[in-house]
């Protein structure tokens, strides 16, 4: 083999890794959006008929500005530890920086796909203790992407099968993704919203919190508070799921190749390339959530 058609072919490679980088670059900043787009309209149709079975009014968007409850007569307090998780639990509205996401239950990275999620051992929304939800800064549709933009005083608003609540920010800090005490029960409602900071970064946690500003609903607070060992949403991911795709999408690139050495025909490129797209999707999903961008 020459040193020309080695430099050639070292060329060759060098170029299908950057093309690569780009599609997974533009998969995570774009394609992670879709697929939650697609979670999104799916959760509203099925909580809007979930707040008209409770009698509560769906949310405008943009919400007014002031927030309203069930009476405590309509019902008990939803138990969030029966909910499911990935399912919603609620509407949050942060009119300063256009957010209007359905919440969902959990925030394990399964979740936070779909849209904002609800830390299980803090207080329900709307209700006395301290309240948190997580979600992406940016990818899946980033809904805490300007974040940092708030100020205290701007409102929030959460909409559950209780009413609507309104929520004043009062101060935004940064901590490490190990302190934990900031989703701990607190003496009055709270709201704690968590997301990874600086953006494209996972390094620290930017954590926002608001007060209570219409009446909470009837009922007991719910636990508070993490296990120690815990971090502010930390993203899961599967290496086995990525080296199993990663070796498909080999294992058809050859293909694609070795079928075009021998037949040389536009057929082979076309099929080869769908093929090859498909694979690097689930090769993509799996391999997001390992690095600390994903989230």
């Amino acid at each position: 083999m020459t040193v020309r058609r080695v430099l050639r072919n070292v060329g060759a490679a060098l170029v299908a890794v950057g093309v690569l980088l780009l599609l997974f670059l533009g998969y995570e900043l774009w394609g992670t959006g879709l697929i939650t787009a697609g979670h999104q309209r799916a959760l509203r149709n099925q909580f809007d008929q979930e707040l008209r079975q409770a009698g509560v009014a769906i949310p405008t968007s943009p919400p007014g500005t002031t927030g309203t409850t069930v009476p405590s007569s309509r019902g008990l307090v939803p138990s969030t530890g029966t909910a499911t998780d990935g399912q919603p639990i609620a509407i949050i509205q942060i009119p300063r920086i256009g957010v209007d996401f359905v919440v969902v239950q959990g925030t394990d990275e399964a979740d936070l796909e779909r849209g904002p999620g609800h830390y299980v051992n803090t207080a329900f929304p709307g209700n006395p203790g301290n309240a948190a939800i997580a979600g992406h800064r940016t990818t899946y549709l980033h809904p805490y992407y300007h974040l940092d933009a708030l100020a205290p005083g701007d409102p929030i608003f959460v909409t559950t099968t209780q009413g609507r609540f309104r929520y004043d920010v009062t101060r935004t800090r940064v901590v490490r993704p190990t302190d934990v005490a900031v989703l701990d029960a607190t003496a009055t409602p709270t709201l704690t919203l968590t997301t990874c900071n600086p953006r494209y970064s996972a390094s620290t946690r930017m954590v926002v919190t608001a007060d209570l500003v219409t009446p909470a609903a009837a009922g007991a607070a719910r636990p508070g508070g993490v296990p120690p060992a815990a971090t502010l949403s930390s993203s899961g991911g599967s290496l086995s799921g990525a080296l199993i795709w990663g070796t498909a999408c080999l294992v058809v690139a050859a293909g694609v190749w070795l079928a075009h050495r021998r037949y040389r025909r536009w057929w082979v490129y076309a099929g080869g390339l769908a093929v090859v797209l498909a694979t690097l999707l689930p090769l993509f999903a799996n391999l997001g959530p390992l690095l600390p961008t994903g989230y």
